[in-house]
């Protein structure tokens, strides 16, 4: 029995030998291309929502940092964000690409922050307050250009931007003044933030799965409908003039 890999077509003058096995990959390949892909926006915006709700109950003034914050921030905040930003890479998303890797190294560096110091390394000191401002002040003109990025989009995730900016601006304000008050309006702020991120998140698995608008998200230009034939369970855009 001729091996799997053998060469099935005798070479002609000009023409080059096909073999089953590289068909077979070839073939493999293209349906894996035309596969659909999952949608890993839903896990990023969990990863960022949670631990932004949790981390500004303390801004809030309820609780102060402790390793369940570090936890988060690392693992759900951090890492699975970036695990999302590389899954949009694949699918050819460059916003949500740019936004969730972003986010998630955001996270793992503001950890970094509260624990290098406990190290006692020379260079890694604990930040001046005020210099941290700084640090925040950038992430809001970071995220300023991102919250413009979103226009167009739905009106959820243009929400979700345009208080996360704010959130960082005032957490700028907070370590460059010293206001407590301040920084308690940022910690109530950023909870409705990061609950914001939840309720998009959540609407995008609902109204994937159940085939119809559970949660609306407020697409410009379009509304949803779903097709008349139960057994199929797609839901559709369709655009309105």
């Amino acid at each position: 029995m001729a091996s799997s890999l053998s060469i099935i077509s005798k070479p002609d003058s000009g023409s080059k030998p096909v073999m089953p096995g590289l068909l077979a990959a070839r073939f493999l390949h293209t349906k894996i291309m035309e596969a659909k892909l999952s949608n890993p926006a839903p896990l990023g915006l969990m990863g960022f929502g949670m631990t932004t709700v949790l981390l500004n109950i303390h801004n809030a003034g309820f609780f102060p940092v402790s390793a369940m914050i570090l936890a988060m921030g690392l693992f759900y905040g951090g890492i699975a964000q970036v695990i999302a930003g590389v899954l949009e890479f694949k699918k050819g998303n460059t916003f949500g690409t740019t936004a969730f890797t972003s986010y998630g190294l955001f996270w793992i560096t503001l950890v970094a922050l509260w624990v290098f110091p406990e190290f006692g390394w020379a260079k890694g000191a604990a930040t001046e307050t005020a210099y941290m401002g700084w640090y925040l002040f950038m992430w809001g003109l970071f995220t300023f250009a991102m919250w413009v990025g979103t226009f167009g989009k739905n009106k959820v995730l243009q929400f979700i931007f345009l208080s996360l900016w704010i959130l960082f601006f005032l957490l700028a304000i907070r370590d460059w003044t010293g206001s407590e008050f301040i920084g308690t309006i940022a910690g109530y702020e950023g909870i409705i933030c990061g609950f914001s991120a939840i309720y998009l998140a959540m609407a995008e698995v609902l109204n994937e799965a159940r085939g119809k608008v559970i949660l609306p998200i407020w697409e410009p230009g379009e509304k949803f409908k779903v097709r008349s034939k139960p057994t199929k369970g797609i839901l559709e855009k369709v655009s309105v003039n």
